[in-house]
């Protein structure tokens, strides 16, 4: 089935967020973490007890995982309070050519020692040859067998995950963020801003606390005008595969860059579905705008940007806050079930409909596609240009001999960043 469809979290993810506490000491692994009782985590491998499926306040149902209130009113209308700043406590700070430090309680930063290093690396290729263990064990499985299990790993994790974060938002713990460079090959480039490393919650409907990352520039290089780049990735990857475009992206185009992780994806809590990209996305949003620091508290200084299944939960929002900045649209698609066929005869199945959505938007929209484009037909961003109401198009950028997920790379990143930085431009 197609990746609009179905989402599919790195497994493992490409990054981690260390655990600190308040006295600056390494914690163990949010996975490794076991909660008693009382709702409080203690150190040790994570173990399940009889009664972990059971637990009072529980906000996931056994059967389908999904939050057992299915009423989605809650989608239907979207009220900010610009005056109210959401709990992300948890957050650290690191310029990225520095990934491997750890931030004390007093602000000061020591680097993680080399043993520390060595063994955040051995952890990782474990994690890699468990992976591939998984995979090799699922291609042997009947599909439906293989599953109801991955369900069942999704329902268990986002039951510990609410536990554990609303426990560190409790007592206070930080995080480090530290991608993982035996995956992507190396480290993201070298920022001149700060990295701020954070978990976003609790929405009110599942409990569950989102992980993000902003790309925060230096205060000598911001003004009143200065935007910030809501950042919804794409299905197969997560905060830590995108790092590297985000420096690039907030360094030269001089503006904020707030990216996170879906519901399920990467150090996010919860279980990933439509429902939940548009609960984060909102939890985000309302962050962003409530930071006055980011935005002057000024709804026209953010820009949301969704990259392929990002355009979902980007267009949603648009179209449900009349004072947003700029949408930018990359690689996007029109509707879910549309990329596998353009008969309407499954409408009732479909998904992230931004072809109904992008008609309500009320500010400018850029869009980039890729001509060569296998995953998501180059038709997508010609309707979706067409649907955009007048007075809201700019001059969209269809890329030559480029396909779904390969825009930026290479040389490519020169005329990205141009197109880019004009657009940004044009909202002044």
């Amino acid at each position: 089935m197609a990746g609009a469809l179905t989402f599919f979290p790195p497994d493992p993810p490409m990054y981690k967020f260390t655990r600190v506490d308040k006295d600056g000491r390494i914690l163990p692994d949010a996975d490794d973490v076991i909660v008693d009782d009382d709702n409080k985590a203690k150190g040790g491998k994570n173990t399940k007890k009889k009664n972990d499926d059971d637990v009072e306040g529980e906000k996931y149902d056994d059967d389908d995982g999904d939050v057992i209130d299915e009423d989605d009113s809650d989608l239907g209308t979207f009220e900010i309070d610009t005056k109210k700043v959401l709990s992300n406590g948890n957050n650290t700070t690191a310029t990225a050519n520095n990934v491997n430090a750890k931030h004390n309680s007093n602000g000061t930063t020591n680097h993680l020692s080399a043993s520390d290093v060595a063994e955040a690396r051995k952890l990782q290729r474990k994690q890699q040859e468990e992976h591939q263990q998984r995979q090799r064990d699922a291609a042997s499985q009947d599909p439906i067998v293989a599953m109801t299990e991955r369900s069942k790993r999704l329902r268990h994790r986002a039951r510990h995950r609410v536990k554990v974060d609303t426990n560190d938002a409790k007592t206070g713990v930080t995080y480090q963020f530290t991608p993982n460079t035996v995956l992507l090959g190396g480290s993201p480039p070298s920022y001149n801003g700060t990295i701020h490393a954070m978990k976003i919650g609790p929405q009110k409907k599942t409990g569950t606390y989102i992980a993000a990352l902003l790309y925060k520039l230096p205060s000598s290089e911001t003004t009143s005008s200065t935007k910030t780049i809501v950042y919804s990735h794409g299905n197969a990857t997560d905060i830590g595969a995108m790092a590297g475009l985000q420096c690039i992206l907030s360094k030269n185009c001089k503006c904020h860059v707030l990216v996170y992780d879906y519901s399920g994806y990467g150090e996010s809590g919860g279980i990933p579905m439509e429902a939940n990209t548009y609960r984060d996305i909102k939890m985000i949003y309302e962050y962003v705008v409530s930071n006055v620091e980011l935005t002057n508290g000024d709804e026209s200084n953010v820009i949301l940007y969704g990259q392929s299944v990002g355009s979902g939960p980007s267009c949603y929002l648009a179209s449900k806050r009349p004072n947003v900045g700029g949408l930018v649209l990359h690689s996007p698609f029109t509707s879910g079930m549309r990329v596998l066929t353009p008969s309407r005869a499954l409408a009732c199945l479909d998904i992230f409909p931004n072809i109904d959505r992008i008609r309500n938007v009320k500010c400018p929209v850029f869009i980039i596609h890729g001509r060569n484009d296998k995953e998501v037909g180059f038709e997508h961003g010609l309707a979706l240009q067409s649907a955009v109401p007048v007075n809201c198009q700019t001059d969209p950028w269809w890329v030559p001999d480029k396909g779904h997920n390969d825009i930026v790379d290479g040389s490519g990143i020169v005329e990205y960043i141009r197109k880019m930085k004009k657009f940004i431009q044009s909202l002044d």
